[in-house]
């Protein structure tokens, strides 16, 4: 069983408890909605979720500069949560991240991605439509009660994707 994938100068594994105080810190680095320990661990016992991180290699080890956490139901998929640590953004992670999660997807028969974004959070919106991602509703008081939160799609047709095998994940 394939435990990672290397993309570039850092590599894509799936999320371990030994990841924990590092994800943990980015999370909190985008202070709207940080996820606590009890969710990561919560998500990464449901078999439904996926929890990946993006490490870059270290002469003194690896350390974590990203992570993606997201739910497979049928068909269809959930972004839960992305977030790369602030030294590391605009360099391209996110969007690396972005297409590990969809290949990987649609290699299970998913058809259709779903995901909440702050409107405000240009970055993200920015990134989300460059993979076609479009809004589909407005939710009042999603974010901490108060901030409207977009729900944004993506569709996919069935047997479309043709990248490399990720078997093992």
């Amino acid at each position: 069983m394939i435990e990672k994938v290397t993309l570039d100068h850092f590599t894509i594994a799936k999320m371990s408890l030994e990841d924990f105080q590092e994800v943990l810190t980015i999370s909190t680095s985008f202070p709207l909605v940080p996820w606590t320990q009890r969710m990561f661990l919560e998500e990464m016992a449901n078999p439904l979720s996926h929890c990946f991180v993006a490490k870059l290699e270290r002469n003194h080890g690896a350390s974590v500069i990203g992570f993606i956490c997201f739910r497979n139901v049928e068909d269809e998929s959930e972004l839960l949560h992305l977030c790369v640590h602030p030294h590391h953004r605009q360099k391209g992670i996110g969007k690396r991240l972005m297409q590990f999660y969809i290949d990987f997807c649609i290699q299970r028969g998913i058809h259709s991605f779903y995901l909440e974004v702050d409107p405000s959070n240009q970055p993200a919106l920015h990134l989300y439509k460059g993979f076609s991602y479009n809004l589909l509703k407005v939710r009042k008081n999603f974010f901490q009660g108060n901030q409207e939160g977009w729900v944004m799609v993506k569709k996919t047709l069935k047997n479309s994707w043709h990248g490399n095998s990720m078997e093992g994940f």
